[in-house]
C-alpha cells in the first residue's frame, strides 16, 4: 500500500488484515462479500442474534440438529481472528459493504443484513464475464450443439465440492432412471489431476457409461460453465448451489436441481426454490447422500414430465433472467457513485 497509495482498498473476508493496514494509512476500504445477501444475512442472524431468535424469512432456515454445528463452525473459524462476524470485515468496512446479490432478487435479505451491520448493503449484480456468449468450439459445446431445445441436463457441484463414491454412485443411478440427455462434470482433488479418465472409470457404477453413452457425457475437465448455461439445449441445472452457480443459472434462465453440500450452500439453495426457480432433492441425513431415486425424481419431475411444474419453473427463471440483465448496468453504477462518494469524502 505504500507503494500503490490506492485510493480505496476492496478486500474480501480471506483478507481480514487488509482494513487494519488501510486504517492506518487512512485510506477507506470496504469488503466485498461473495456470498449472497440471503445467506450472508442467515449466518449473521445465527451470530448475533443466536438460534433461539426466529429468523424473519421462514423460506431459509436449516434443520434443528444442525445448527449446533453451524453455531460452532462460526466460532471455530472466528477463533483466532476478532471476536466478531466474518472476522471483523463487515465491521470494519468504510460505510457501506458489498454484495455479490442483486437488490431485484434479494431485497428483503440485504435489508434485514443492513440492520443487522450496521452499514448500508450495495449489491453489485451478478457479475458476470463479458466474454460469457463468446464462441467456443470445444468438445463439450459441440455435443450441445447437437441436442435439442432444453432436452439436456447440465450437471456440475463446482471446482471445490469433490463427491465421494458413493454419491457418484447414487447420482448415476438417478441417471439411469431418467431418459433426459446430460452432461455431468466431475471434478477431482487438484493431486489426481491428470488421471481423470482413469477415475472416471473407476468412480462410475460398472456399465454406466456404456448405457448412457447416446445421450451422456461424462467430462472431469474444466468446463466452460456460462457457456454451457447459456446453450439453448440446457434444461436444468444439477447444482450444489455455490454462489457462482446460481448466480449464473439466474443469469441465463436456467432452471435448477439443488443438491446443496456445505458452507452457504442450503439457503442458497432455499432462495432458489422460494424464488420458484428450482426444486431441491431430499436427502437421506442419515446415511448423509443423496439417493438414487430422489435425483431421479426430480430430474424427472423437472425434465420429464410436461407439467404445470415444468412450465412454471421455465417462465419464472426467464422473467428473472430478464430482471438481472435489465437491471445489471444500474446496479453497476450503483457501486460505483457509492465507491466514488466514499473516495470524495476521504480526500476533504
Amino acid at each position: 500500500m505504500d507503494s500503490l497509495k490506492p485510493d480505496l482498498v476492496i478486500f474480501d473476508v480471506y483478507q481480514p488484515w487488509a482494513p487494519k493496514i488501510a486504517s492506518s494509512k487512512g485510506i477507506p476500504s470496504i469488503y466485498f462479500s461473495t456470498s449472497g445477501a440471503t445467506a450472508l444475512s442467515f449466518l449473521h442472524h445465527l451470530y448475533t442474534v443466536g438460534s433461539g431468535a426466529t429468523f424473519p424469512f421462514p423460506a431459509i432456515s436449516l434443520p434443528d440438529d444442525d445448527l449446533p454445528r453451524r453455531l460452532a463452525l462460526l466460532a471455530q473459524n472466528l477463533k483466532d481472528a476478532d471476536d466478531d462476524f466474518a472476522y471483523g470485515a463487515m465491521a470494519r468496512s468504510t460505510d457501506i459493504v458489498l454484495s455479490k446479490s442483486s437488490r431485484y432478487v434479494e431485497k428483503k435479505y440485504a435489508d434485514y443484513l443492513s440492520a443487522l451491520s450496521k452499514k448500508q448493503i450495495v449489491c453489485t449484480g451478478p457479475l458476470i464475464a463479458a466474454d460469457a456468449k463468446k464462441h467456443d468450439d470445444s468438445e463439450i459445446m459441440k455435443w450441445l450443439n447437437g441436442k435439442t431445445l432444453d432436452s439436456t441436463i447440465y450437471i456440475s457441484f463446482g471446482s471445490e465440492c469433490f463427491l465421494s463414491k458413493k454419491q457418484i454412485a447414487e447420482i448415476a443411478k438417478g441417471l439411469d432412471l431418467c431418459d433426459a440427455n446430460f452432461l455431468w462434470v466431475i471434478r477431482f482433488p487438484a493431486e489426481e489431476a491428470g488421471t481423470g479418465i482413469r477415475l472416471i472409470e473407476e468412480e462410475l457404477p460398472a456399465g454406466f457409461l456404456e448405457r448412457v453413452k447416446e445421450r451422456g457425457l461424462v467430462v472431469s475437465k474444466w468446463a466452460p460453465q456460462t457457456k454451457i448455461l447459456d446453450h439453448p439445449s440446457i434444461g436444468c441445472f444439477v447444482s450444489h448451489c455455490g454462489r457462482s452457480s446460481i448466480t449464473e443459472s439466474m443469469y441465463f434462465g436456467v432452471p435448477v436441481i439443488a443438491m446443496p453440500m456445505n458452507v452457504d450452500q442450503p439457503m442458497n439453495a432455499q432462495l432458489m426454490v422460494e424464488l420458484g426457480v428450482g426444486v431441491e432433492v431430499e436427502k437421506d441425513h442419515e446415511n448423509g447422500v443423496y439417493v438414487g431415486e430422489e435425483v431421479a425424481k426430480a430430474m424427472n419431475r423437472v425434465m420429464v414430465e410436461k407439467n404445470a411444474l415444468y412450465e412454471g419453473l421455465r417462465s419464472r427463471a426467464r422473467r428473472l433472467c430478464e430482471t438481472m440483465r435489465e437491471k445489471e448496468g444500474e446496479e453497476v453504477n450503483e457501486v460505483a457513485q457509492q465507491l466514488f462518494k466514499i473516495c470524495a469524502k476521504n480526500k476533504k
